[in-house]
């Protein structure tokens, strides 16, 4: 499984109260906003209140779950991923922004046991398919280190078989480092 490359985004896995619930955010998405946002994929608030794909290292809300919306023929939509430069109205976006989600996803590389505690930032942060509506981003191997700040913090390995520390692709267990609503977590 982990020397496999076939990376899914940020994927919620669970949550310290059980409950790991996606928020509705009304008018989450601007009209025609030119970004694919795909399901998994790492997303930021931006100031006019809506939800934008990450572009770099800059902080995230959480991560996107899907949409609904009224496209520009009064058909109602809805979807794992906004298709780029919709013109669309009442749209409903869905995401995942609790800080203390602990989410699964796909390193670019070799990551080793030694990596708990560290942190890491995104990578192919755009990537994914329109036809499945999945994201697959990534997250980089890497690493920012303990005592610098990345956007996910590394928690564990996933305890899937065929999942090991050092494989050329492994999927780990992660939770937000820098999270655009709590104020920079102390570095383990």
């Amino acid at each position: 499984m982990s020397a496999t490359n076939a990376p899914f985004g940020l994927r919620p896995v669970y949550h310290p109260s059980g409950l790991d619930r996606a928020k509705a955010l009304a008018n989450g998405i601007a009209s025609a906003y030119s970004t694919d946002i795909l399901k998994g994929a790492p997303v930021k608030l931006t100031t006019s209140g809506t939800l934008n794909v990450l572009t770099s290292t800059e902080a995230l809300v959480g991560a996107f779950a899907g949409v609904e919306f009224t496209d520009s023929t009064g058909r109602r939509r809805v979807s794992n991923y906004w298709p780029a430069s919709t013109v669309a109205t009442a749209v409903v976006a869905y995401y995942y922004d609790d800080p203390q989600i602990v989410y699964e996803i796909q390193a670019d590389g070799v990551v080793a046991q030694t990596a708990i505690g560290d942190n890491a930032n995104f990578s192919n942060l755009t990537a994914g398919s329109t036809t499945t509506g999945l994201s697959q981003c990534t997250m980089s191997a890497s690493l920012s280190g303990t005592s610098t700040y990345g956007q996910l913090r590394i928690l564990d390995i996933a305890p899937y078989p065929g999942n090991a520390w050092g494989d050329a692709y492994p999927i780990l267990r992660v939770s937000v480092a820098n999270s655009q609503f709590v104020a920079t977590i102390n570095a383990i």
